[in-house]
């Protein structure tokens, strides 16, 4: 097989990526628990890092999406590829516990195969092995962690924030944390985290004086290497979720001050620079192509898991770009070995957190038991029986999509719903119970007012354009984060690639094509305003719920087929 400079470069940075020499075999090669975690170090100085842990202390089962499309550039190419395009780009056999990790091929079986992901009990295992060996190791989290499960929300996040201190959590950045509101959010870090956890994010400052909110960066000394981090919080967190929550704080994404603070960290005598980002694949590999000196991208939020860094090449050099998945499912592990001011190399693993291989961790589970007690007896209610899969990611409708959608239009006597496209929420096997704890795994967040009102045919329209272009728009820095709102309904069709305002046709109602100027009854949850009254969501789901104990879940549409 003769190889072009591009593809030899790709092979040489995955094995690289991965430790291998080039005539090693594929990085993702079945392998035993042991030889899965026995990650010999490398270098001077090691970053562990997670990601939109989404609040799941517990392990879970998560299914990636079958369906995940790139706009513009970033068409057909990694994180925008699925099932076994992935296996084949990233040379991950089938019908492995690796395929299983990072697919959703053949998920139920795989699933029952080989059991569920994450849980911090196990991350901290997984933690502590990896820091044996690596002593000074720096554990990141890309923020995300303290939202997403019933107890969460019930708290504030006080669940999530003990555990991550006593997972070891050394620096994060942040995005549903602020969903919380400014108040809770220095409450945490001026009074929980101080002296265990710096909170950075370069993009937020004031309205008003327009002065930093959070601190910048910061410059760790590991085993002699200086390892600058810097953080970047969501920077659509204003316009993703509720701005009232944080009224008096700007975000964005702040190329140019961004700039400035890699070149002081420079100055600093930083060997080596890393972004903890919440930015997202797409945005983070297009800051990487225009903001130089940045070594690495730690980077989160679109829960996207990439097997091996994306490397993007700029006017100074190049960056390194690397996602770890979310839901508690992976653990990134980046050796660096810094000499004489130097970054001379690195060696980078993605860790699938297996449950069943990794035993749990005393001293965490007893934390986890602690922290959910007050609630079990609410959670381990339950509501229903599943027949069938019921996940949630997707560019599209999943089929726990699906059954919110039912429960929306059943119990409002709607003609049409809504329901958000977010990314978070676990997976439920056939035959498994739903329970409170699992309605909450989808519906907790701290504006979940369901509201009914009328909408006309162009309204309907334009609110399914502007949401279809924040997702494919083909500048990733026009593209907000989450997937297409879910709609229940309605059947439509999606031209992903046209331009704004011709992507959504053919749309009907029971088979009659929706009239512009006529209204229809629409009934949706987590409003963008803070005067919207309504039950919340997981009351409506509950019901629905209780009068249709045994579910058989509907087939995910599509409107791309």
């Amino acid at each position: 097989m003769n190889l072009n400079r591009r593809e030899f470069l790709n092979i040489l940075a995955i094995a690289s990526a991965n430790g291998l020499a080039i005539n090693s075999p594929p990085a993702f090669a079945t392998t035993g628990k042991d030889a899965l975690y026995d990650l010999p170090p490398f270098g001077n100085a090691s970053l562990l890092h997670f990601t939109d842990a989404h609040a799941q202390l517990l392990p879970c089962y998560y299914r990636e999406p079958d369906t995940n499309l790139g706009a513009g550039l970033h068409m057909d190419r990694p994180p925008h590829l699925t099932g076994e395009a992935l296996l084949k780009y990233f040379r991950i056999p089938a019908h492995t516990r690796s395929a299983y990790a990072f697919t959703h091929l053949n998920f139920t079986q795989s699933a029952r195969t080989y059991g569920q992901l994450g849980g911090f009990a196990h991350l901290a295992t997984l933690v502590k092995r990896l820091r044996a060996d690596r002593p000074g190791a720096l554990l990141l989290d890309g923020g995300d962690s303290w939202q997403g499960s019933a107890t969460a929300l019930w708290t504030q996040g006080q669940d999530m924030v003990k555990a991550c201190k006593l997972l070891g959590v050394d620096i994060m950045t942040g995005h549903w944390e602020f969903t919380y509101g400014a108040k809770r959010v220095h409450e945490v870090i001026e009074n929980e985290f101080a002296g265990h956890i710096e909170f950075l994010a370069q993009n937020i400052r004031t309205t008003d004086f327009d002065d930093p909110v959070f601190k910048s960066d910061t410059l760790r000394q590991i085993n002699g290497a200086r390892v600058a981090i810097i953080g970047q919080a969501f920077p659509y967190t204003p316009i993703a979720n509720p701005a009232h929550f944080i009224p008096d704080w700007t975000f964005g994404i702040q190329e140019e001050r961004l700039q400035k603070i890699v070149d002081s960290a420079r100055q600093r005598g930083a060997e080596a620079v890393v972004l903890l980002s919440h930015n997202g694949v797409d945005v983070d590999l297009k800051l990487a192509s225009r903001v130089t000196g940045i070594d690495f991208i730690m980077g989160g939020h679109t829960h996207d898991p990439l097997p091996v860094p994306l490397i993007v090449s700029n006017r100074a050099g190049q960056t390194v770009v690397t996602n770890a998945g979310s839901n508690g499912k992976f653990l990134s592990v980046l050796d660096l070995d810094v000499r004489q001011g130097k970054l001379e190399g690195y060696r980078y693993r993605l860790l699938p957190v297996f449950s069943r291989l990794l035993p749990a961790d005393p001293e965490m589970s007893h934390l986890i038991e602690s922290l959910r007690a007050p609630f079990i007896s609410r959670l381990n209610e339950t509501l229903a029986r599943t027949e069938g899969l019921l996940y949630r990611r997707g560019n599209f409708n999943g089929t726990f999509d699906e059954l919110i959608l039912k429960a929306l239009l059943e119990v409002n006597d709607a003609e049409i719903a809504f329901s958000p496209g977010f990314r978070w929420g676990t997976t439920l096997l056939p035959g498994e119970a739903i329970t409170t704890e699992v309605v909450m795994n989808q519906t907790a967040i701290t504006y979940p007012q369901v509201s009914v009102t009328q909408i006309d045919g162009l309204e309907l329209k334009n609110r399914m354009e502007d949401v279809a272009d924040n997702l494919f728009n083909p500048d990733p820095y026009l593209q907000q984060g989450g997937d297409m709102v879910r709609v229940g309904g309605l059947t439509y069709r999606m031209t992903p690639h046209n331009l704004m305002g011709k992507r959504i046709s053919h749309m009907t109602l029971h088979g009659k094509p929706v009239v512009a100027n006529k209204t229809y009854k629409l009934a949706s949850w987590a409003p963008m305003g803070n005067a919207v009254q309504g039950p919340p969501v997981w009351d409506v789901l509950n019901q629905y719920l209780k009068a249709h104990p045994i579910i058989k879940p509907d087939k995910a549409r599509n409107p791309i087929n």
